[in-house]
C-alpha cells in the first residue's frame, strides 16, 4: 500500500504548499487536514497552537502518512521545535525553506516579514535569517485582516488595497527588496501586495521551497513513490466541508468535491 504526504494549516492556506507538492511530485499521494473547526490559530496561546498541532499529527499519523508537511506558520514558528522531538515521522515546516530564499534573494539586505501576531511576535523568521546572515536587517509586520480577507474570497476589492497600503507602510518607508509571505494565504493576494510596494519587491512563497525540502528526505530516505498509477488526493477538515470546497478553487485552480469532516480528537 502507497503511504501518502501528510499536510496540515488551521483552515486553507496550506492548499498553496500541496499545489506546489502535487507540481514536484505528481505521483505522489497527499492526505490534507484542514483545522476549519479553530482557526484561526494566530491568535491562540502557545500551549493551545502546541496541543492542536499534536492532535492534527496524531490524526494524520492514523492514516499511515509517511511524512507530515506543517503548512501553517503559525505552527512552525511556536510549536515545530517541541512537537517535532515527540515523533519518528520526518515533519518539515515552512519557516527554514522561506528564510533561506529570502537571504538569497536579497540585493540590499533589507527583508520584509509579513505573517499572523503569532508569527510576527514568535521573531521565528527573523532568528532563522539572522542565523543565516547577521548583517540582515528584518522588518516585521503583523498581518491579521488578510486571511479572513482570502477566506471571504476578496483578493483584489478597494478594501483589501486600502489596509494593505497600511499595513505594508513601514515595509516600504524602510525600502525592503524581498518579502517573506509569512502566512500560507498570503501568495493569494500577491497581486495585492506588488501593487502597493512595486513591481521590483520579491516576494518569498515558501510553497515552493517546501515542497523541494520534502523532495530532498523522500529522497534521502527513499521513500519516493515510484508507481506512477493514480495517487491519491484526501481532504479532511474539521468543519465547513462545503465552504472549504468552494474555496480551495482558488487555491488549487480547481475544484475539490469530495471533503470529508471529521474530528482530530476522536
Amino acid at each position: 500500500m502507497r503511504k501518502a504526504i501528510g499536510v496540515f494549516d488551521s483552515g486553507v492556506g496550506g492548499l498553496t504548499v500541496v499545489k506546489e507538492l502535487i507540481h514536484q511530485l505528481p505521483n505522489e499521494s497527499i492526505i490534507y487536514f484542514g483545522d476549519t473547526a479553530r482557526v484561526p490559530y494566530g491568535i491562540k496561546s502557545k500551549e493551545t497552537i502546541i496541543r492542536f498541532s499534536i492532535e492534527n499529527i496524531l490524526f494524520l499519523l492514523k492514516q499511515e502518512v509517511k511524512l507530515i508537511c506543517v503548512a501553517c506558520n503559525t505552527v512552525s514558528s511556536m510549536a515545530l521545535p517541541v512537537i517535532r522531538g515527540h515523533f519518528r515521522v520526518p515533519i518539515v515546516g515552512v519557516i527554514s525553506p522561506g528564510a533561506r530564499e529570502a537571504v538569497y534573494a536579497t540585493k540590499n539586505r533589507r527583508i520584509g516579514v509579513i505573517g499572523t501576531k503569532a508569527t510576527i511576535n514568535s521573531r521565528a523568521y527573523e532568528k532563522e535569517i539572522k542565523t543565516l546572515d547577521s548583517a540582515i536587517t528584518v522588518i516585521s509586520q503583523a498581518c491579521p485582516l488578510f486571511v479572513p480577507f482570502v477566506e471571504e474570497g476578496w483578493l483584489n476589492e478597494r478594501a483589501v488595497e486600502d489596509v494593505a497600503k497600511v499595513y505594508l507602510k513601514p515595509l516600504k518607508d524602510a525600502r525592503v527588496d524581498t518579502i517573506i509571505l509569512g502566512c500560507t494565504h498570503y501568495p493569494l493576494l500577491k497581486a495585492v501586495i506588488k501593487k502597493v510596494m512595486g513591481s521590483n519587491v520579491v516576494l518569498i512563497d515558501s510553497a515552493k521551497q517546501v515542497a523541494t525540502e520534502v523532495k530532498q528526505i523522500l529522497s534521502n530516505d527513499g521513500l519516493f513513490e515510484q508507481n506512477n498509477s493514480k495517487p491519491q488526493r484526501l481532504f479532511y477538515v474539521s468543519d465547513g466541508p462545503a465552504w472549504f470546497s468552494g474555496l480551495a478553487k482558488q487555491f488549487l485552480g480547481y475544484p475539490v468535491k469530495d471533503v470529508t469532516k471529521v474530528n482530530p480528537i476522536s
